[in-house]
């Protein structure tokens, strides 16, 4: 084989391995087994099933240069991170203390899949400089450093239903 065929096998190699890439999950489904209590204790158990979040990092807010400013605006741009909370149950049986076997029923929690964004703060942070000054012979004048925090940011609609059957 020839450096040419090789590298041509080495790419056709990459380019199959990246079209075969699997897709990325939003949750990752979780049952916790609690059987085992079940059939040691002899205890009725509850049943709990939920899904553990796959947070994606989004890409940052590039920096603005403004006009007359030495540094760019935001300093420490904030990140974007979203991810998706998976649905949550838990179920457990109720007896009826007072009344027969047969009216026992089953209580349940349940949250439903929402979606969750974050932004990480970021940061402004002004020179202590002004751009060269002419009237001073080109020498910055020194001014009052700024500095400022973007605040964090949390948006979703977690809910929950608790139920009796």
């Amino acid at each position: 084989m020839t450096a040419r065929g090789s590298i041509a096998a080495l790419l056709t190699c990459m380019a199959a391995a990246g079209a075969a890439s699997p897709a990325v999950a939003d949750s990752v489904p979780v049952g916790v087994p609690l059987d085992a209590v079940n059939t040691t204790l002899g205890v009725p158990t509850p049943k709990v099933a939920t899904a553990v979040p796959v947070p994606v990092v989004g890409a940052p807010e590039a920096p603005v240069l403004h006009k007359g400013d030495l540094l760019p605006s935001p300093l420490l741009p904030a990140v974007p991170v979203a991810a998706d909370l998976g649905l949550t149950e838990v179920a457990s049986p109720v007896p009826n203390l007072l009344g027969p076997k047969e009216t026992d029923g089953e209580g349940s929690l349940e949250s439903r899949a929402t979606t969750v964004l974050t932004r990480t703060p970021g940061a402004v942070v002004g020179a202590p400089l002004t751009m060269p000054d002419a009237g001073n012979r080109g020498i910055p004048n020194l001014t009052a450093p700024k500095l400022g925090v973007v605040a964090p940011e949390l948006i979703g609609a977690p809910s929950a239903l608790l139920g009796l059957r």
